[in-house]
């Protein structure tokens, strides 16, 4: 989108820039962002092709929507979105970012659990969304090991033995995974989940924690766990905090791999072999 275009789009969306000149910010790895000193104060907006990523930001709209209305954790207002040409745009409120405080963690982990507290009759959510560039499946399930293997282990397992990531091995080996889901993983109610909680997605404010970027859906609530474990980046003390309000079930560190199936598959198929070889190393186990 040229400025000329972007300029355009702020004055259709009665956005009215006070600045000469807009300042490019990072939107992640597929998106252009842009920081809006406007009338309404700073606006943070990213915009990216709509028919690359049909409807991606429509449903990270909908996805903040979501989380915020359990008002459990920070989470930027959505101001508007919508199509301009073939892009796609997103416009959030701007969040300084702040140092953390001596209680950042442990109020985030309090505000995790509360959000995991968030319940649904069903796994799943009624659209489906995106985890980074890809889509993600989200047809609601009854029971949680169906909706893991159907609708997230099963589809990228598939895609990437079609790329020639993995053999007939490692497909027998998660079809014999998915059959004793059932027994490993507790029973537990749908959990409203940010879906993509990795250190790059959340951010300290002065009003406390905020998520950001997410690929939300009710699901496991050893799914975030998982996540934020896999790569690092988050205190103990939230996790002490969290087990405090909401303790997990016994034996979730044994089970931190099992959930981490998904997020490995995922950046299999974005980044390749490296991830691959991971999760033939979890698989292998069963």
């Amino acid at each position: 989108m040229t400025i000329i275009e972007l300029r355009n789009l702020l004055d259709q969306l009665g956005i009215d820039v006070v600045e000469e000149e807009l300042k490019s910010v990072s939107g992640g790895d597929i998106n252009f962002a842009v920081q809006i000193p406007s009338n309404k104060g700073k606006l943070f907006m990213k915009y990216n092709s709509n028919s690359e990523f049909p409807d991606m930001l429509r449903t990270e709209a909908k996805g903040l929507e979501i989380l915020s209305s359990s008002k459990c954790i920070g989470l930027p207002e959505v101001i508007n979105q919508g199509a301009f040409g073939d892009w796609q745009y997103l416009v959030l409120e701007w969040i300084p970012e702040t140092q953390k405080d001596h209680k950042f963690w442990s109020i985030f982990g309090k505000k995790l659990a509360q959000l995991h507290l968030t319940t649904s009759d069903f796994f799943g959510l009624d659209h489906d969304n995106y985890i980074g560039s890809l889509p993600q499946k989200n047809e609601k399930k009854d029971a949680w090991d169906t909706f893991y293997f159907e609708n997230r282990l099963e589809p990228l397992m598939r895609e990437n033995y079609d790329a020639g990531l993995f053999t007939r091995k490692e497909r027998n080996q998660l079809e014999r995974l998915s059959t004793q889901l059932y027994d490993i993983v507790p029973a537990e109610a749908p959990a409203l989940l940010h879906g993509d909680l990795w250190n790059g997605n959340y951010m300290s404010s002065s009003e406390g924690p905020v998520l950001i970027d997410p690929s939300v859906y009710y699901g496991h609530r050893e799914m975030d766990i998982a996540m934020m474990h896999l790569f690092g980046g988050f205190h103990p003390e939230l996790f002490e905090a969290y087990h405090q309000f909401y303790p997990l079930e016994k034996g979730w560190e044994d089970r931190l791999e099992v959930h981490q199936l998904y997020p490995l598959l995922v950046h299999t198929s974005l980044f390749g072999s490296s991830y691959a070889q991971s999760v033939k190393a979890i698989l292998a186990k069963y």
